[in-house]
């Protein structure tokens, strides 16, 4: 059944970073992006890397879209893990090279000065 959890106040996690955070026997990653809180599980499903120790960045993209020019997308919404470099959308789940795979997103909101994660 699932329970919300209070993970963090939300002077512990400013805009633009991120944290990770123990409930119950599962690893977290709560990020604060634009005042959009998001929570995703602190792992890759590459090789279970510890994917929330990773940094977050924008990434390159490019195609027909772009007429074939390097664009910078996702400014401070990509964290990257640190074992293999995939790349993972937080707001969305997605990995940028698979697309097809998503990361399991945690129903988040604030209440107060609460952060609350829903597991």
């Amino acid at each position: 059944m699932a329970r919300e959890h209070v993970v963090a106040r939300t002077s512990d996690i400013p805009e633009g970073s991120h944290r990770i955070v123990r409930v119950g026997q599962r690893e977290i990653g709560v990020f604060n992006m634009g005042g959009s809180w998001h929570a995703i599980p602190n792992l890759c499903p590459h090789q279970r890397g510890p994917l929330c120790e990773g940094a977050t960045s924008g990434t390159v993209d490019y195609g027909p879209h772009t007429d074939w020019k390097l664009d910078w997308i996702h400014e401070g919404e990509i964290v990257t893990c640190p074992w293999h470099a995939l790349e993972w959308h937080v707001p969305s789940g997605r990995c940028l090279a698979f697309p097809d795979i998503r990361l399991r997103k945690f129903p988040t909101r604030v209440d107060g000065d609460e952060v609350r994660v829903t597991l």
